[in-house]
């Protein structure tokens, strides 16, 4: 009698660095794996090269895919977003049958995602959108995962990412349920822009000092490695430390030679868009992504540098305390990216009826994922003592931590503006947290402008609020008044 043919537990669409690496991570953790790829050729020199001798099917088109999965089948797509997705969602639907599972482990966006769920609901096919965070090493020895749709799915796709998920030293996986529809690509989009603001903040710093205090690359990389061991451990800071330590091939440091042109695939864009459309200030992330924007500029720059003046550098702080002082600052202000995106967190899951566990995220992006930190672990503990927390900046330790750092996080920002040194980032912080902590805001000479212009309207400080006034402030403008509503 002839062997039954073994199926695959998973099937795997795009075997590009991410999708080839995750393939391997699922295998290697004692699942069989079916795998195809629109280019021809790649999953037999994946199968034969790193694949070989190991639990893959390789397949050759859709249908032979879908044949070679068991029961219900599950399939993830690491493709790219957009259309892509769109693409071979339909391809694959007529071989689908109720109760299969899709997985989009791209960066899609969360309203896409969305779509695609209510999509597939209808026809009985389970879509779930997962962030995978932790890039090609990640990816390969246990990324970030962030499985977010049909909830249904999770007990059939839960032990294949529980498997292949980072873990933490206690053993406890970088991965956890995140919410229905959309929800598990929203938290990755947010990662993504809380990781912007991450790095632009390093960025700051490191022109601050390397500027200012005249620092090179060994000295850079003392700084970063110092800084590793106490309150900023992180994976960015640790490889800024290492980027400085790598040489070029004329024996100079390879940082020095490449274009300050920073790049971006939209994930940071679309985060500071949602916060735009829900009216949640993310205003250091979105500084983030413009000063990115702005770096793209070199051509205008360069000629700029020559036309447009500032200050001379006149560095005169004692270099030893200075250096001390924008670790502190950066601290500080990796607060506020945090708040910030956390508080987007909130107010989206108020919007869309989302139950987030705030707790559980901090802990899926401790490990495996690219701003895994020592500090994640501090805002875990925060919302386990209060999951309706508003506002992070509001917890006892980040409290404290933000009162001990704002001498140095102020006197940073005065320098690096005195001396010419941009710093939008770190100084957009600060104008949040000023901002935040202000009883009384000139909000009201801008309604006083809007209604005097447009007859906006305005509530009053002795009345109760939701009840509206306008002013006749010319004479000659009668009592009609616009109806009232935030956009």
């Amino acid at each position: 009698m002839e062997e039954k043919k073994k199926l695959a537990d998973i099937g795997m669409i795009g075997l590009a660095v991410m999708g080839e690496n995750l393939s391997l991570n699922i295998e290697r953790n004692g699942f069989t794996v079916a795998v195809w790829n629109y280019e021809a050729g790649i999953v037999d020199r994946f199968v034969e090269g790193r694949g070989k001798g190991k639990k893959f099917i390789a397949t050759h088109s859709i249908q032979e895919l879908v044949a070679s999965i068991s029961r219900p089948r599950k399939i993830m797509m690491m493709i790219r977003a957009g259309a892509p997705v769109d693409e071979v969602i339909e391809e694959l639907l007529p071989f689908l049958d109720k109760g299969d599972i899709l997985i989009d482990g791209g960066n899609s966006n969360y309203l896409d995602t969305t779509r695609r769920y209510e999509y597939l609901k209808e026809k009985g096919i389970y879509f779930v959108g997962s962030g995978v965070s932790g890039g090609e090493e990640g990816a390969l020895k246990g990324p970030s995962l962030m499985p977010g749709g049909a909830e249904e799915a999770w007990p059939e796709i839960k032990p294949i990412f529980l498997a292949i998920a980072a873990k933490l030293d206690d053993g406890s996986p970088c991965c956890d349920w995140v919410g229905d529809a959309g929800a598990g690509h929203f938290v990755k989009m947010v990662h993504n822009g809380i990781e912007y603001g991450d790095i632009q903040l390093i960025a700051e710093s490191y022109q601050v000092l390397k500027d200012l205090t005249g620092m090179d690359t060994d000295e850079l990389h003392d700084t970063f490695k110092k800084w590793n061991q106490g309150p900023l451990d992180s994976y960015l800071i640790e490889i800024t430390a290492a980027i400085f330590t790598k040489k070029d091939t004329d024996g100079t440091p390879l940082i020095n030679k490449i274009l300050d042109k920073a790049g971006q695939k939209g994930t940071g864009k679309w985060a500071v868009e949602t916060a735009l459309e829900l009216g949640n200030p993310l205003t250091m992330i979105a500084e983030s992504v413009f000063a990115r924007t702005l770096s793209s500029l070199k051509r205008e720059r360069v000629q700029a540098s020559e036309i447009l003046k500032g200050p001379a550098i006149d560095f005169k702080e004692n270099k030893e305390e200075f250096v001390d002082a924008v670790g502190k600052a950066l601290y500080a202000a990796k607060i506020i990216s945090y708040t910030q995106g956390f508080s987007l967190f909130r107010q989206t899951a108020l919007t869309y009826k989302w139950k987030l566990n705030y707790a559980g995220i901090a802990q899926m992006w401790r490990g495996g994922c690219i701003i895994r930190s020592a500090f994640l672990g501090k805002i875990r503990e925060a919302y386990q003592k209060n999951p309706e927390l508003e506002n992070l900046m509001l917890e006892p330790y980040f409290n404290e931590q933000i009162h001990l750092s704002q001498p140095s996080w102020r006197k940073v920002i005065t320098v690096a503006i005195s001396n010419g040194v941009p710093v939008p980032a770190m100084s957009s912080a600060l104008a949040y947290y000023d901002g935040y902590r202000t009883a009384s805001l000139p909000a009201n000479l801008i309604q006083a402008q809007r209604d005097y212009f447009g007859a906006h309207t305005y509530e009053r400080t002795d009345k109760p609020e939701g009840t509206f006034f306008h002013t006749d402030w010319t004479g000659e403008g009668g009592d009609t008044s616009s109806s009232t509503y935030n956009a």
